[in-house]
């Protein structure tokens, strides 16, 4: 691994110079990471900003880091479909929870979100894992709910009965994974 640094003050033209170079080295068949220091604020991977840039650019990987945040992203050589677990496995494993976003297939308990207005059906009673449905009309539901019906408007009071009902969340690792 080679590791060079570009320093200069803001508006200097460091991004598009790193921008430029990456396809210049991937040219000549090498493979460019790029770390960025994320000192002014913590915005990435939207259009125009430094690390969408990089990605953008071909980086393989970005890292991106503040004083109090720091995120990675990797460009994978292949399409893949991950598997929730095979991510839950990468994660650190000193937090006390996991809120994970979509996956609706995945053998996790899931707690179903509706809205009224969006239309679409409710997974619940087909997903034996949904042990609740966080909604903003409860009496809208199109099914009649056998589970714990939580107000979407209340985080609060969702919170409050995920730590209530905490043990029907305890993760086990699939004997799969390491």
């Amino acid at each position: 691994m080679k590791v060079v640094g570009f320093a200069g003050f803001s508006g200097s033209g460091k991004t598009t110079l790193v921008e430029q170079l990456i396809p210049a080295l991937k040219l000549r068949g090498q493979r460019v990471s790029v770390v960025k220091h994320a000192h002014h604020r913590f915005d990435i991977d939207h259009p125009g900003k430094d690390t969408w840039r990089h990605r953008e650019a071909g980086a393989f990987e970005v890292l991106a880091a503040s004083p109090r945040r720091l995120v990675l992203m990797r460009e994978l050589e292949a399409i893949a479909e991950h598997s929730v677990h095979d991510l839950i496995a990468q994660l650190r494993a000193d937090v006390d929870w996991v809120l994970v976003e979509g996956f609706k297939q995945s053998n996790l308990p899931k707690v179903e979100v509706w809205r009224k207005t969006h239309g679409k059906p409710l997974r619940f009673p087909d997903d034996p894992h949904i042990v609740a449905i966080a909604t903003d009309d409860a009496d809208a539901l199109p099914v009649t709910a056998h589970c714990p019906v939580l107000d979407l408007n209340a985080a609060d009071d969702v919170a409050a009965w995920l730590v209530d009902n905490e043990q029907r969340f305890e993760y086990r690792t699939p004997p799969s994974l390491p």
